[in-house]
């Protein structure tokens, strides 16, 4: 965590949960909610590459794995605005929102290897916080998916 690529892991991942956050709660499809989507989208790319720099458990971990997962996700989340694929509102809104769910869920994982000694309770720790986190976001996302079918 003390090294150079780690503090710049971290600035990625700050601005990414900040710019996440304002992305989700704040009016869609205008000119501030672009220009911020696309700082946290630059910032979660380079988020998930840096964290390949980065060697826990001596090697590939799951950690990457996931980060192998958020790239996906983000990609996901662009292609249907970049291309205007059918439902592409619907695409986005989906891909992108669980992204940020996928970065919060990360965050617990993150604190828990920090802070937490013991494997057996880390995971349950980083278990039970990934749980409610994405029990939380879905219920956001459903909600907010809703809205955006009625329009």
């Amino acid at each position: 965590m003390f090294s150079t690529i780690g503090y710049i892991h971290l600035l990625f991942a700050i601005v990414s949960m900040v710019t996440g956050l304002v992305v989700v709660f704040n009016t869609k499809g205008t000119r501030f909610h672009k220009r911020i989507g696309y700082v946290y989208v630059i910032n979660m790319l380079l988020l998930n590459i840096s964290s390949f720099f980065i060697s826990n458990f001596n090697g590939f971990s799951i950690f990457h794995f996931f980060a192998i997962v958020s790239l996906v996700t983000i990609l996901a989340g662009m292609y249907p605005v970049l291309k205007k694929t059918k439902n592409w509102l619907q695409k986005h809104y989906y891909f992108m929102a669980w992204s940020v769910v996928g970065l919060y869920c990360a965050f617990w994982s993150e604190v828990g290897t920090r802070f937490v000694g013991n494997m057996k309770q880390f995971w349950w720790a980083v278990a039970i916080a990934t749980f409610l986190t994405a029990f939380i976001g879905a219920k956001i996302i459903n909600k907010n998916a809703k809205r955006l079918t009625r329009k």
